[in-house]
């Protein structure tokens, strides 16, 4: 990654653009979610299909605004943010979403892994901007209290009385739906 020609006051450019590379990791990874948790809304069915779909749009909007944030943020630190679709790919380092239509039991179980590969992804980010930058590092804190917050509500429908989540000890997103499946 080229230097940016400036960067936001008291950062050095090497800082600035170190930043953008850690933020256009985050931009990628929410524009991944939020046509994720699109595609799950249009797909959902079953007994809980409603609950679902009514859930899913309020955390599309908001991991919108979060992808805008993070985007301004990058240009405010002089660096022009990549949101193409094929760059998104290029960069990726996680596997598409793989189900298609599916129950609601089954995507919320697939879904649960979703947010754990970004929650964790994103506290790593908050972690590593820490000490560089903390206007960063605070948008990205903000942003862990809604997507852990968005996590939770889909935790609830995976999880037992007993405080179990049938997702428990799933490792890929198609596994987890196969766990939350036989669970209910």
């Amino acid at each position: 990654m080229a230097l940016p020609r400036y960067t936001v006051p008291s950062l050095t450019k090497e800082n600035g653009a170190k930043v953008a590379k850690i933020l256009q990791e985050r931009l990628h990874s929410l524009n991944d979610l939020q046509l994720t948790l699109k595609h799950i809304h249009w797909n959902v069915v079953g007994p809980h299909f409603i609950a679902v779909h009514e859930m899913l749009d309020p955390q599309v909007d908001a991991v919108r605004l979060m992808a805008d944030a993070v985007a301004e943020r990058i240009a405010t630190l002089g660096v022009a943010p990549v949101g193409t679709p094929g760059a998104l790919v290029a960069a990726r380092s996680w596997d598409d979403y793989h189900l298609g239509r599916a129950t609601a039991i089954e995507h919320l179980g697939a879904l649960d892994e979703v947010y754990e590969g970004v929650i964790t992804s994103h506290r790593k980010a908050a972690a590593d901007t820490e000490e560089l930058d903390a206007v960063t590092n605070d948008l990205l804190i903000g942003h862990l209290h809604d997507l852990e917050l968005f996590h939770w509500f889909v935790r609830a429908h995976l999880e037992s009385t007993g405080g179990a989540l049938a997702t428990e000890g799933a490792k890929t997103e198609l596994e987890a739906a196969r766990e939350a499946h036989k669970a209910k």
